[in-house]
């Protein structure tokens, strides 16, 4: 069975993951869950043995029901945050984003059928960029508004 590329790290732990870039009319395609206050990209974690465009193209499929193509990779985060839930809350992340604009037809309506790692129901919602709850990545509000063709880097820190 495969595993989530996620590995312990002196007191804290390492996380490759992947997002959707999912845009209709304006809008990014989000999700969220009835505990947590913020909005978070459809993806996820890599598994080991595949590659980060795999993943996202699991991960979409797993999230909303659609067997989407990648178009190009638009970003890399690197992000240090505190894990916030489940048992490892508290300790220092090192988590590596790969954002990938995927081809969203204009029939996609996302089939909500993913859960949360802790078993919570996800919902998906289209984002406006003005929107004013707190979303992750946040880079998202300015940078969609005119997408580019190039690999654009970011740096987090929120520890």
């Amino acid at each position: 069975m495969p595993t989530d590329m996620t590995v312990p790290c002196g007191e804290g732990l390492i996380n490759l993951r992947v997002g959707a870039i999912l845009l209709r009319d304006g809008k990014f395609l989000m999700a969220s869950n009835r505990r947590d206050p913020y909005l978070y990209t459809v993806g996820g974690r890599i598994q080991f043995g595949e590659t980060a465009e795999d993943a996202v193209v699991r991960e979409v499929e797993e999230e909303t029901g659609w067997k989407l193509k990648v178009d190009r990779l638009g970003f890399v985060h690197e992000n240090y945050f505190i894990m916030d839930i489940g048992s490892d809350a508290g300790k220092p992340v090192y988590e590596l984003d790969f954002y990938f604009y995927m081809e969203v037809p204009r029939d996609f309506e996302p089939v909500v059928q993913s859960h949360t790692s802790d078993g919570l129901m996800e919902r998906m919602e289209w984002v406006a960029p003005d929107d004013p709850r707190t979303i992750y990545p946040d880079f998202f509000r300015e940078e969609l508004q005119h997408p580019e063709l190039t690999v654009k880097h970011f740096v987090t820190d929120e520890r």
